[in-house]
């Protein structure tokens, strides 16, 4: 049988580069050769083995991008050659109450990629159909990748949030999350402020379509935001509660801070500073397959694209610690090329 290449992490939390039979497909799934695969930082629950009940060893990696090369019995939808992507979401079963509330995290079927099956970091992987999202044209496949998590993440959290066309719009933080976010609220018409840290940042920041940019080591981010009026939606991207909670005050009337960077150090808040002015705090996940194809197809019209360095696949540890390290400018992708 013919053999493939994958970087796994094995049962003592180490990386492990094999070879392996190349994966056939059952009912209702896929085989993707994979093109790409973007390192996101979520692949931490699998190397440092956080994710409670996985079988390891277990190939991370939840930004896929590739074609498809063979199908499984009773697939109809799907055929050889399209280029799909598969991302967080992975499968969930779509009948239970917190599926049909959109709460897929909740479902007992629900299956993470890379978590509960192996994912990216290889030359080919089975995917169920639930799990696809048509990757346009106009997208290459390692611009594809980082879409599939920190572009949907990002999309879905703006584009739910109250703010609309005209609305201030703060960003805080320019990582691999935040320069998407730019990116994604200048393009949905939001007045859009920058929020990060050193006058060295806002070149870019302007380049991705910041409209106003605020140092945080010059000025009280608050006080500036109220001066425009407030913001409408903060979105936090950089993990950090301490630089989240000042934020709190620079939020409008009913206005809404949503967290999407992942951190365990807590946020401070007084309740005075929601019920005064009616703010409230949430988080966001990512979404369904559905929502990456949307992304996608946002991306693909209005030209956003993120910025990506790119390497090798047996290069997957180095690549995972470039990310890990914060060396990233802004998202690690594996490809063929």
């Amino acid at each position: 049988m013919d053999k493939m290449t994958a970087v796994q992490v094995n049962q003592s939390g180490d990386w492990e580069k094999i070879e392996r039979d190349i994966p056939q497909p059952s009912s209702h799934q896929v085989r993707i050769k994979i093109e790409a695969c973007g390192i996101c930082h979520s692949d931490i629950y699998v190397k440092d083995r956080i994710w409670p009940g996985i079988a390891f060893p277990r190939i991370p990696g939840h930004e896929v991008a590739g074609v498809i090369d063979e199908i499984g019995p009773t697939v109809t939808h799907w055929k050889k050659g399209q280029r799909v992507g598969v991302g967080w979401a992975g499968k969930r079963c779509g009948q239970c109450l917190p599926c049909r509330r959109g709460d897929f995290i909740n479902c007992e079927k629900h299956q993470i990629t890379g978590i509960h099956y192996d994912g990216g970091y290889a030359d080919y992987m089975i995917a169920p159909i639930e799990a696809l999202a048509a990757i346009p044209d106009e997208l290459s496949f390692a611009e594809a990748a980082p879409l599939l998590c920190a572009g949907i993440t990002t999309f879905n959290a703006l584009r739910h949030s109250q703010a609309r066309p005209g609305d201030t719009v703060a960003i805080q933080g320019i990582g691999g999350l935040g320069h998407l976010a730019i990116q994604f609220a200048k393009k949905m018409g939001f007045r859009t402020v920058a929020i990060s840290k050193g006058v060295d940042k806002e070149p870019l920041a302007r380049k991705l379509g910041a409209h106003i940019y605020l140092n945080t080591e010059k000025e009280n981010v608050a006080d500036a935001l109220k001066k425009l009026g407030g913001a409408r939606t903060i979105l936090a991207t950089a993990p950090s509660g301490k630089a989240i909670t000042p934020l709190i005050e620079g939020l409008s009337y009913r206005g809404k801070l949503v967290i999407v960077g992942a951190s365990n150090d807590p946020i401070e808040v007084t309740a005075i500073q929601l019920i005064s002015l009616k703010r409230s705090l949430l988080g966001w996940p990512s979404g369904t397959a559905v929502d990456s194809e949307e992304a996608m197809k946002f991306c693909a019209l209005t030209g956003i694209r993120p910025m990506i360095e790119k390497f090798p696949l047996e290069k997957a540890p180095e690549a995972y610690d470039h990310m890990i390290m914060n060396k990233a400018r802004f998202r690690s992708v594996l490809t063929k090329t």
